[in-house]
């Protein structure tokens, strides 16, 4: 039995026998008033969920990279998705703790000069978040390299113990050059034109950036560090973290349609979080599109889970601007209006994909028209406030500016267009 935990309450246990795995609330906290599910998928109730339930909404929890390595340090096979939560999963993205409760005390292994902390980010490939350290214990999905911390007196942190991480800290990507600086600039600009997005500032240790991210499923109270309920999309769809795009390459040099569709997100919000929040989604893909952040899978988009499970759409995060970039795909991780790639989006596209999900086309095009505008007078902006962050600027980062607004540009130019293009087909092919 592994239990789970909100901070010290025990909110469920999982089971695994060999009839298969079980996930069933804790009595006590179904009698709880403010008590939440721990998914939308499996409201609360008094009998057990089954394997085909729990396993997906476990596997999202874990990271997608590094398991082998994970699993080498803790002697836990990397299959064992929940032998690896039960060692690494006191901190992870939501309010859940695996195995044990938080201790009463934050604990926290400060980290007390930049050399230190430059040599923790060099170690991270062969350490990945740090698993094997003693207190530590985290879990942060995705397949960059990562590291759940703290902020404490101004210095970077290690949570120890159970104790909440308040911040993401992403080091920068060698193959990614200026990956710091590009994510800081969208999430600036994402922030500049309305929209809801995690805060960011970027860091140096040494010679290494960092982008430190604030978590919005963390919230600092008198108590202390308190944690917030969330889940992704692709938790919330109960797939698999393999099913997180719409095409899959098929081996053959073509893809097949294998995960969710921009209209099966919209559906998610829809039924988990109200009609109105469908606006919110359509602002973070029109805003993702706009950047070029091609990576905007159903992971990178997110509920929040509150108290009596109350839902809202969770703020922007892992946004990239991908254009620079010639070694990624051009390809949108969802289609929009049948077409792959931003640059060839019509006005007619974005109609249909309104038409598809229930909103007004001439209410949507609007909207494009508006964030395009917005975009583009709010760029420069964002691109001096992240210069003047503490990793500084990068010569890469006036190419990102340049590379959003030409992609705005190009997109408020073709609402006029209205008649169907060339299109693409799931295989990549001009239709």
């Amino acid at each position: 039995m592994i239990d789970l935990f909100f901070e010290r309450l025990r909110v469920a246990g999982i089971k695994e026998n060999a009839t298969g795995v079980w996930l069933s609330y804790d009595p006590v906290w179904l009698s709880r008033k403010s008590a939440f599910p721990i998914s939308v998928t499996m409201p609360l109730r008094s009998e057990p969920y089954e394997a085909r339930l729990i396993l997906p909404w476990l596997a999202n929890l874990l990271p997608e990279t590094h398991l082998q390595e994970i699993g080498q340090i803790l002697q836990v096979a990397p299959q064992n998705i929940l032998g690896l939560l039960a060692r690494i999963g006191r901190d992870t993205a939501g309010a859940l703790a695996f195995g044990e409760p938080r201790e009463a005390d934050e604990r926290f292994h400060v980290v007390e000069s930049d050399d230190e902390l430059e040599k923790i980010i060099a170690d991270l490939p062969m350490k990945p978040m740090l698993a094997g350290e003693a207190g530590v214990s985290m879990s942060l999905a995705g397949t960059q390299e990562k590291l759940g911390v703290a902020v404490v007196d101004g210095r970077i942190a290690i949570p120890l113990d159970g104790t909440p991480s308040t911040h993401i800290l992403k080091p920068d990507v060698e193959r990614l050059k200026a990956s710091v600086q590009n994510e800081a600039f969208c999430l600036m600009l994402a922030k500049l034109v309305g929209l809801r997005a995690a805060a960011a500032t970027t860091g140096l240790a040494g010679r290494r950036a960092y982008l430190l991210v604030e978590r919005y499923d963390r919230t600092q109270t008198r108590a202390g560090i308190r944690r917030v309920h969330q889940e992704d999309l692709a938790q919330a769809l109960g797939i698999y973290p393999k099913d997180k795009y719409e095409f899959a390459p098929t081996g053959r040099g073509g893809e097949i349609r294998s995960g969710p569709s921009l209209v099966d997100l919209f559906g998610a919000v829809e039924r988990h979080v109200s009609p109105g929040a469908r606006l919110d989604l359509l602002d973070a893909v029109i805003f993702n599109v706009l950047c070029g952040n091609t990576d905007a899978h159903a992971k990178n988009y997110a509920l929040q889970i509150g108290a009596s499970g109350s839902t809202r759409l969770a703020p922007l995060y892992d946004v990239l601007c991908a254009k620079i970039y010639p070694q990624i795909t051009a390809n949108l991780a969802q289609s929009l209006g049948g077409r792959r790639v931003a640059a060839e989006i019509q006005g007619s596209d974005w109609q249909m994909l309104a038409r598809e999900v229930g909103l007004n086309p001439t209410h949507t095009l609007q909207r494009v028209a508006g964030l395009c505008g917005l975009l583009i007078e709010r760029a420069q902006d964002a691109r001096d406030r992240v210069a003047a962050m503490p990793a500084g600027g990068h010569e890469l980062l006036d190419r990102v500016q340049a590379e959003v607004i030409r992609s705005a540009q190009i997109i408020e130019r073709q609402l006029a267009n209205r008649r169907d293009g060339p299109r693409r087909d799931p295989r990549g092919k001009r239709a």
